[in-house]
């Protein structure tokens, strides 16, 4: 880890005191340019986030889109390869910006040309397919393709293209480019023309480290060789990230091939790219396919074709993204007139990251230890060898590695935006944290993927944490993340409370998310049972009774052993006194997402309890809509009617809010005569569903405050769970509903009881209860509760048997922050995420899933409360006693 000259602790370093002990001048803000009015008038979607993504995408400003939509309005842009008068003005459009991004970057048509792509990935792959490569034979060895193992995923891609032409590809370490600029290594043959290409990043996405552009010239001279092989270097340098916040000469730096996105720089347009092509090295590509406007004249009837002469029209095949080439005018635009110009962005970006990096690497536990271990191959000295992006990991107080993917769930309770894993740099990653080719392997064989979340792998790990600034961050962006790590880490080493963040502030959760709790009412009737309520049937006695109020469910058969209320069942299940596991609640969920409806007995079906997590609440783009994004969702409160065959809708009523919302009923069914399906996605899955009708969208739209609707899994369609039981053949796997994992989620009472102690020893006034047990449970979200006789046994267990019903527990429920979410009050509370981190060696679990065995619907099955849990044990295949007379009196088939 690079390290850091401030003060030991936790407390943060002041701007001020990191500006005067700086030794070259720091550079923040535009000049006469306010920053903050920027943020407020540009930017305004910012409020109360903490954007440090930046180097994955950056941000456009408001002004930028404003003026493009107002040129489309008032301009007629045809496709450029017409000759009419619109197609002729967006001809000489798209040329300007031609001229405009070869002025951006300080070079001119003579030199230079432009070939638009969808992307540098695109840019980077036409350049593998249409690079004069040499094969080797009897008169030569052939050409060399050499990449920096410090590269993008899409370059290292590239020698999949030249393996398919035999030719030799060589992976580079930075180190040894190093030692040859050292060196000075000559090519053996400068009279030997076969064509080689080195390609390098001008600043590694994953640390930041940037790399001396003189090297373009140095290779392209002969007078440093990646590797020793007669012939004629050509350079390919990867500007994607660089150029998101720095200026690049190419009249200094004349590099054959620059592939760019724009997306980096201006944040819109996406999907658009460019190749910067030298013009001297251009007659040398090859190209086998031909698209749309490329061709001068070629026939249908036989092999003759004549490319055109302009490089751009030669290589972009078919109707180029010509509205999008047009938006980046506006880009360059709202850019220069923001900030003027790149070097301004370069200098301000830098000071963030050189400020962040020395109040980050000097955070210290009280033993001394290091609270980060930062990658970097600087000390970040100056934006020339270091741009501004951090990577890094967070320690414990032994100096063990806290998973990134815990640390960007705490990161979003602050609306802290990262990015983690390994950035598409697997070399990078490899290099900097020590992973060998054979962990990478085994790594995959443990089920460990790119993008996913599993960050430790025996102790290890597979990836960081990376935040990057762009010419929109500001100081308050960086104390903000400071703080967050500070408050995650430190404070609660102490056993102190977390530093606290006022409302409105940047990196606290909303002002709206920060009042007092109040307790939800729907109808005059609490959504949860109150912690100390008696009750007869295990519902609670605030919600309408399962048959006396709504009819919501044919009458139960009810358990015939005597009703605890919730108090006497906790204090039991604290004290192991309840002796065997028993059912004390049962909860579903209709609507994904949406408040828990409980009851005392309910159906079995081939997806779960009947009718959970069947619906889904979609945006207007048909994105499903998680409490992670709308914790108002848990304020929505279904109730199932299997009488009257429908689902009544009611808005719980906070502070008056939503009380004027008058509940609304959605049919079980669906009409097949009427219901058009459609598809949609969950957790990556597809599924069919229809869209339940104008008329609850609408009230959900009122409820939410933009176009919303509610849609349901299709009764015919048949969703397959990842998950299989240890005795699963792939053609038995069992199906789901709207649900993220698997079939069902149990938790224990005991478990719960044991975080809520902690939780209580750790706030300030340990004596009031902030987290009564209910309130604790329904954070989490499960199915079926039992009472348990010691925290966390069920994640001992193997299978379960209730009365006639059997299931095989699939493993632990890795938690995120819907955790934090008050579901009464839609409040947040990151202390609940914290805790169970903390207590729980940094994997969040809670709860184990299951899922049927074996389900026989030749009649009717149900789960009910007060029947008995029977466990296996992973290490037993015994079941726990049990009375031959109590063995199936609880649920009936």
């Amino acid at each position: 880890m690079a390290g850091g000259a401030a003060q030991r602790g936790a407390e943060l370093l002041a701007f001020e005191r990191f500006r005067d002990s700086s030794t070259q001048p720091l550079i923040y803000g535009y000049g006469p340019r306010s920053l903050r009015d920027m943020r407020e008038r540009e930017f305004g979607r910012l409020a109360g986030t903490v954007y440090l993504d930046h180097a994955g995408a950056t941000l456009f400003p408001r002004s930028q889109l404003t003026s493009f939509t107002n040129d489309l309005m008032e301009n007629v842009y045809g496709n450029p390869h017409s000759q009419n008068i619109s197609s002729k003005l967006t001809h000489d459009t798209v040329e300007h910006v031609r001229y405009r991004i070869l002025e951006h970057f300080r070079t001119s048509a003579e030199d230079y040309s432009v070939i638009f792509t969808s992307g540098s990935t695109a840019a980077l792959k036409l350049v593998a397919e249409a690079f004069p490569w040499v094969s080797p034979g009897l008169e030569s060895s052939g050409s060399r393709f050499c990449y920096l193992t410090d590269s993008h995923t899409s370059v290292v891609g590239m020698r999949n293209v030249t393996t398919a032409m035999n030719i030799t590809s060589i992976p580079v370490r930075p180190e040894d480019m190093c030692v040859a600029e050292t060196r000075g290594t000559a090519a053996s043959d400068p009279d030997c023309q076969l064509p080689h290409l080195f390609c390098y990043p001008a600043q590694s996405n994953f640390s930041g480290t940037r790399y001396p552009l003189s090297w373009i010239g140095e290779v392209k001279a002969g007078r440093m060789c990646p590797v020793s092989a007669p012939g004629k270097w050509f350079v390919l340098l990867d500007a994607a990230s660089y150029v998101s916040t720095s200026p690049l000469d190419l009249s200094l730096h004349q590099a054959d091939f620059v592939p760019l996105s724009f997306y980096k720089i201006f944040g819109f347009p996406t999907g658009l790219g460019a190749l910067l092509v030298n013009n001297r090295v251009a007659p040398l590509l090859r190209k086998t396919y031909f698209g749309g406007g490329t061709a001068a004249a070629y026939l249908a009837g036989e092999d003759f074709y004549i490319p055109r002469q302009s490089v751009a029209e030669r290589f972009e095949d078919g109707t180029i993204s010509f509205l999008d080439v047009i938006a980046l005018k506006h880009g360059f635009d709202a850019l220069e007139r923001l900030t003027g110009g790149m070097e301004n962005i370069k200098q301000h970006t830098f000071t963030l990251a050189q400020y962040t990096y020395t109040a980050l690497s000097a955070l210290r536990y009280p033993n001394g230890a290091p609270v980060v271990r930062i990658y970097s191959d600087s000390e970040f000295s100056s934006p020339e060898v270091q741009g501004p992006v951090i990577n890094f990991n967070v320690l414990d107080h032994s100096g063990n590695i806290i998973g990134y993917s815990q640390v960007d769930k705490m990161a979003s309770l602050y609306n802290i935006h990262v990015r983690t894993g390994c950035f598409c740099n697997t070399g990078a990653c490899q290099r900097h944290l020590g992973i060998s080719d054979a962990m990478v392997k085994k790594h995959l064989q443990a089920g460990h993927v790119c993008g996913d979340d599993v960050d430790l792998i025996d102790g290890h790990p597979t990836g960081s944490v990376r935040i990057s600034f762009g010419y929109m961050s500001t100081l308050e962006d960086a104390q903000a993340f400071l703080r967050f790590i500070i408050a995650m880490q430190l404070h609660q080493c102490d056993d102190q409370p977390l530093s606290q963040i006022t409302p409105g502030e940047a990196g606290a959760p909303p002002e709206s998310e920060a009042q007092d709790a109040v307790p939800a009412t729907m109808d005059g009737y609490s959504s949860s049972p109150q912690e100390d309520a008696p009750t007869d049937t295990g519902l609670s006695n605030d919600l309408p009774t399962p048959v006396a109020a709504v009819g919501l469910h044919p009458p139960l058969l009810m358990a015939s052993r005597p009703q605890q209320t919730p108090s006497e069942k906790a204090a039991g299940a604290l004290d192991g006194r309840l002796g065997p596991h028993v059912i004390t609640n049962l909860y579903l969920y209709p609507i994904k997402s949406c408040a828990a409806f409980e009851v005392t007995e309910w159906p079995v079906g081939s997806q779960g309890l009947l009718y959970d997590r069947s619906w889904m609440v979609v945006n207007h783009n048909g994105v499903c809509l998680s409490q992670k994004q709308e914790p108002r969702l848990c304020l929505i409160q279904p109730i199932i009617d299997l009488q009257q065959k429908i689902m009544v809708i009611k808005a719980k009523a906070i502070r008056a809010v939503y009380s004027g919302m008058e509940p609304i009923e959605v049919p079980l069914e669906e009409n097949g005569e009427r219901t058009q399906v459609c598809q949609s996605k969950v957790c990556a899955d597809r599924v069919n569903t229809y869209n339940c009708g104008e008329k609850v969208s609408s009230w959900l739209s009122k409820f939410f405050g933009h176009p919303c609707q509610l849609l349901k899994q299709s009764s015919n369609f048949q969703r397959s769970a990842k998950k299989r039981g240890k005795d699963q053949s792939a053609g038995s796997t069992a199906t789901l509903s709207l649900v993220n994992e698997a079939q069902y989620l149990l938790i224990n009472t005991s478990s719960v009881l044991e975080l809520q102690q902690q939780l209580k020893a750790s706030e300030e006034h340990g004596e009031e209860e902030l987290f009564p047990t209910k309130e604790l449970i329904s954070r989490f979200r499960a199915n079926i509760i039992t009472n348990g006789t010691r925290a966390f046994e069920e994640e001992t267990w193997d299978e379960i048997s209730v009365g006639s019903l059997h299931f095989q527990v699939l493993g632990p429920c890795h938690r995120c922050q819907m955790i934090c979410i008050n579901q009464q009050t839609g409040q947040r509370n990151q202390n609940v995420f914290q805790k169970l981190s903390e207590s729980r060696a940094r994997k969040v679990n809670f709860g184990v899933y299951l899922m049927h065995t074996s389900l026989d619907f030749s009649s009717p099955s149900f789960l009910s409360v007060g029947s008995q849990v029977l466990p296996v044990l992973k290490e037993n295949t015994e079941r726990h006693d049990q009375p031959a007379s109590e063995k199936h009196q609880d649920v009936t088939s």
